[in-house]
């Protein structure tokens, strides 16, 4: 049985930084590409950013771009997004995502991704 477990998410004064972390049990993360999708209060799930298998690709949304940073462990079987100058309209529960298609320009969810509970993360000006 797969598990998905994020961790990191919390409460902030903007300007500040977190790190989120997935831990993926169940699978070889090897050959899986990984993703951080967010969902505001109100909005449907986004994605924030992903990455490839081979970590030679990486996606990030225009929010995100030069702010947040997408890595990941597969001998720990674990993902990371570290998220600096944090802004109020980063707030929302950010979801770890296995199985995406991803390249530079866009970060789609396959047919039968697998998804995590969740991590709040809250941005106060």
């Amino acid at each position: 049985q797969v598990q998905v477990v994020e961790s990191g998410g919390g409460s902030v004064q903007a300007g500040e930084s977190l790190t989120l972390a997935c831990t993926v049990s169940g699978l070889t993360l090897e050959r899986h590409n990984l993703g951080w999708f967010r969902q505001a209060p109100g909005q449907e799930r986004e994605a924030v950013s992903c990455i490839n298998w081979r970590e030679t690709i990486t996606y990030y949304d225009v929010s995100a771009t030069g702010r947040f940073t997408i890595s990941r462990d597969n001998h720990k079987s674990t993902q990371y997004l570290r998220m600096d100058n944090l802004t109020p309209g980063d707030t929302g529960v950010y979801f770890c995502v296995v199985d995406l298609t991803v390249n530079q320009n866009f970060c789609q969810l396959s047919a039968r991704p697998f998804w995590g509970q969740g991590t709040q993360v809250t941005v106060s000006s």
